[in-house]
C-alpha cells in the first residue's frame, strides 16, 4: 500500500481474563527494564497532572508493578489496583515503602467495589487497550470519580498511516498473547457525556503516546 494512504482497518482482535493474566505473569519480570523506559514520560506527565490538583484520593487503574508509585506528591491518598498477581507482588513491595498508598488491590476493572464518588481523580495510564470489556471499564471509572474530579488517560492510539499503522496491524492477531490491543483507536474513549476533554497532547517518544484529561461532570 502506499505511504500516507489510509490502511483497511482490522477487527478488533479479543482479549479475554484468562489470556491477560497469562499475557502478564510472562511480561512481570521484566516490565519495568522493558516498558518502563519507553513509558517513563507518560506517567510523568500523567502523574504530574494529578500533582497539580488539591489534595485528594486518587485511584490508579491497572497500577501493574507500582512503577509510578514513587511519583505521585505525598499530599495525595492512593490505591492501586491491577488484575495480574505478579505485577501487584512488584507494586506491593513498592507500596511498603510509600506512606500514602492507601491500599494495593487484586480487581476486576470493570467490577469495582468502591463506593460512588469515592475517589477525586483517577488515573488509567497504558490500561484501556488490555481490558476485554471497555465501556463497563469506562462505566466503573465515571462512577467512582467525583463530579468535578479528573480522569487521566494515556495510552498507544491506532493510527491510519504510514510504517507505524503497518506494525500495528501485523501485530493485531497476536493480542492475546502481548496483552493488549495494538489496534485500539482512540475514538473508543472519546464521546461519552460524563466526561469532558480539557486536555489533549501528544507524548515521547515520537509522540506514540497520547495524554488526554477529562472532567467528570
Amino acid at each position: 500500500m502506499a505511504e500516507g494512504k489510509p490502511e483497511a482497518q482490522s477487527a478488533p482482535a479479543e482479549l479475554d481474563e484468562r489470556s491477560i493474566i497469562a499475557a502478564y505473569a510472562r511480561w512481570a519480570p521484566i516490565y519495568d527494564y522493558l516498558f518502563g523506559v519507553i513509558t517513563i514520560k507518560g506517567r510523568r506527565d500523567s502523574v504530574g497532572v494529578i500533582n497539580a490538583l488539591p489534595a485528594g484520593r486518587v485511584l490508579e487503574a491497572g497500577v501493574g508493578t507500582g512503577i509510578s508509585l514513587p511519583l505521585y506528591d505525598p499530599k495525595h491518598k492512593v490505591t492501586g489496583f491491577d488484575l495480574s498477581p505478579e505485577m501487584l507482588a512488584k507494586a506491593r513491595q513498592r507500596a511498603a515503602r510509600l506512606k500514602n498508598v492507601e491500599a494495593i488491590l487484586e480487581l476486576d476493572a470493570a467490577h469495582l467495589p468502591m463506593a460512588d464518588a469515592s475517589f477525586d481523580a483517577v488515573m488509567a495510564m497504558y490500561l484501556l487497550p488490555v481490558v476485554p470489556d471497555l465501556d463497563k471499564v469506562l462505566s466503573e471509572i465515571v462512577r467512582v470519580t467525583k463530579k468535578g474530579g479528573r480522569v487521566v488517560v494515556v495510552n498507544h492510539f491506532a493510527t491510519d498511516r504510514g510504517l507505524r499503522a503497518r506494525v500495528e496491524k501485523m501485530m493485531t492477531p497476536f493480542a492475546s498473547r502481548l496483552g493488549w490491543h495494538p489496534d485500539f483507536r482512540i475514538e473508543r474513549v472519546l464521546g461519552r457525556p460524563e466526561l469532558k476533554l480539557i486536555e489533549q497532547r501528544p507524548i515521547a517518544p515520537f509522540g506514540l503516546y497520547t495524554l488526554m484529561v477529562f472532567e467528570r461532570v
